[in-house]
């Protein structure tokens, strides 16, 4: 933003060199001169901040602030983003595969360290799995935690506080936003609908 009278406003993203060139076509060196952005990523950076301030999930805005750098430079520069993107749908394909049961495995591991682990760049993941699974990293990784909670609500599990904590969730209150977004029903309603006791 431009200076105003009572200094500027502004939002700093720092990348590491390996996420910087993940992004940046190979090369680790960012532009060093301001980016002219439309005003769709104008909304997007907003939407963003507003998301952050309410206390979004921390692996989703990674994930959110990553592609807003991407497509901001990408804004610029299409190609050079574009660079280093696996080539064929096969290779694709097999990458979102790999992540989902990377995933499955350890739903805590965050985006870099799972682009690390699979040999590409987080924002060429994030890409690729957004483009093949309509999600992204961070809502498939909140599925997980809903189905892990979910399988414990049905085995009986007593304490949601103690459950959220175990399974990812920032605490109770938003396990049961969450379990209630994927189906619709609170975790004590499904507790009753899915316990080995229900009648």
């Amino acid at each position: 933003d431009h200076p105003t009278v009572g200094g500027d406003d502004c939002t700093a993203v720092t990348f590491d060199e390996t996420v910087a060139a993940g992004v940046w076509g190979g090369e680790p060196d960012l532009p060093q001169t301001p980016l002219r952005i439309s005003a769709e990523l104008d909304l997007a950076h907003r939407r963003l901040v507003a998301e952050g301030r309410r206390g979004a999930d921390p692996d989703a805005l990674y994930e959110r602030t990553l592609n807003l750098a991407a497509a901001t430079l990408a804004y610029h520069h299409p190609q050079r983003v574009d660079a280093g993107r696996p080539q064929t749908r096969r290779a694709r394909r097999q990458l979102v595969d790999d992540a989902r049961e990377a995933l499955a495995m350890a739903p805590q591991r965050a985006l870099p360290g799972l682009a690390r682990e699979l040999g590409v760049s987080p924002h060429h993941l994030s890409r690729v799995f957004h483009a093949h699974t309509g999600q992204t990293i961070a809502q498939h990784r909140m599925l997980l935690r809903s189905r892990a909670a979910l399988e414990r609500i049905a085995q009986g599990e007593d304490s949601l506080a103690r459950l959220a904590t175990e399974v990812g969730f920032a605490d109770q209150s938003h396990l049961t936003r969450t379990i209630r977004r994927h189906t619709g029903r609170s975790p004590t309603e499904l507790r009753a609908l899915l316990g080995e006791t229900a009648a």
